[in-house]
């Protein structure tokens, strides 16, 4: 029996639809899921943007007022895409009130905002799965899985890479993201949480790090009006960038592995330039996020001249065989938001932390405040 599930979508920018739409999938895919997510509200402050939602997804209603949602009685599990600012005031009132939480990455602009969050849920005994999506990419599990049996020996050093050049245009406006009180930490809690998140669930804990970062666009011109995702603003009052644009770091885990870390944002001629190069004492494996289903694989005992095959993932590895029946068919980045809707539900059902956890989070949240005070300390830095 398949019970129904109320949800409802806080914050409708771009991630606010594909959470919705991955409702809307998840059944599909997952069929066997005993929870039927129904979407009873969706809440934006920008005028007539949840109004929008609402006619086009089929939310029984919309609102501009998040608070709204939280005293909502039809409402049990609630997805937070709102701007990161807002993330701890929106969390833990929801958790607070009893809803369930899908609640994006970074959880708030801190440790202590992540944290804050996960201890409301925890004290509310409500699920919480946070939007750490890359770890879902089929490849990725497999090479969890590889990692775990040894296959490529014990693991000697990692690169983690998220370069992107959504922010290298000069004329990009000077929203929320820019700014240190409502976007936190810039690149940092934007692309590097998805490397930290990465390098802990395939290594293991973080044990001290050493960080750099830098600002390449200081100054941008502030928007005239409401924004969503990467608006110009060409020859609008300019204003200070408060928040890095990069981020280096040099990471050592409690296994003894050494790792790089690197995230920019103005990177130009890198469009979602995401993945991995982990090295072992038998071998080694490559993920790029641009070629979702592909692991490159060096594993044998010939060390050196050891050849690079490139394995095309499939049924048995992660969730692939919920959207595809052989090997080499691609997937999606909306896809992974499906596999994390799945951890959600799951998550709710049985009581039981599937997939990326608020914990994972807080964690994340720990390395990324390391960071900051490396860089600004010029030292290596603990996270715990």
């Amino acid at each position: 029996m398949v019970n129904t599930l109320g949800v409802a979508v806080v914050g409708f920018g771009w991630m606010g639809r594909v959470h919705t739409q991955a409702y809307a999938r998840v059944l599909h895919h997952f069929p066997r899921l005993p929870l039927r997510p129904r979407l009873v509200s969706v809440a934006d402050e920008v005028p007539g943007r949840a109004e929008e939602a609402a006619a086009r997804y089929g939310f029984d209603s919309a609102t501009r007022d998040w608070r709204e949602v939280v005293a909502d009685p039809r409402v049990e599990a609630v997805s937070v895409t709102a701007p990161n600012f807002l993330h701890r005031e929106i969390g833990v009132a929801l958790a607070e009130a009893g809803k369930h939480l899908w609640i994006e990455k970074p959880v708030g602009l801190t440790a202590d905002d992540a944290r804050a969050v996960a201890d409301a849920a925890a004290k509310a005994r409500v699920a919480g799965t946070v939007g750490f999506n890359y770890r879902n990419a089929p490849a990725v599990a497999a090479a969890r899985e590889m990692l775990a049996a040894g296959e490529i020996g014990a693991v000697t050093h990692v690169r983690i890479r998220l370069l992107s050049d959504y922010a290298a245009h000069p004329d990009g406006a000077l929203t929320w993201r820019y700014e240190r009180e409502r976007g936190g930490s810039g690149v940092l809690g934007d692309l590097a949480s998805h490397g930290v998140d990465l390098a802990r669930h395939l290594l293991g804990e973080i044990d001290s790090l050493a960080a750099d970062t830098a600002v390449f666009v200081p100054e941008r011109a502030r928007p005239a009006g409401a924004t969503a995702g990467h608006t110009r603003a060409a020859g609008g009052v300019l204003g200070p960038v408060e928040n890095d644009d990069y981020v280096s770091c040099l990471l050592r885990f409690a296994s003894g592995a050494r790792g790089v870390l690197e995230a920019s944002r103005v990177a130009v001629g890198e469009q979602n330039n995401y993945g991995f190069e982990i090295h072992g004492t038998e071998g080694a494996l490559f993920w790029d996020f641009r070629r979702m289903g592909e692991l490159g694989v060096s594993r044998g005992a010939a060390y050196q001249d050891q050849p690079v095959a490139t394995v095309y993932v499939g049924p048995g590895h992660g969730e692939y065989g919920a959207f595809q029946p052989g090997s080499a068919n691609a997937m999606g980045y909306d896809d992974l938001k499906v596999v994390e809707a799945s951890h959600f539900l799951r998550s709710i059902a049985d009581g039981a932390p599937h997939g990326a956890t608020l914990e994972d989070a807080v964690a994340s949240a720990a390395a990324l405040d390391a960071m900051a005070r490396s860089a600004t300390e010029r030292t290596w830095v603990s996270p715990a």
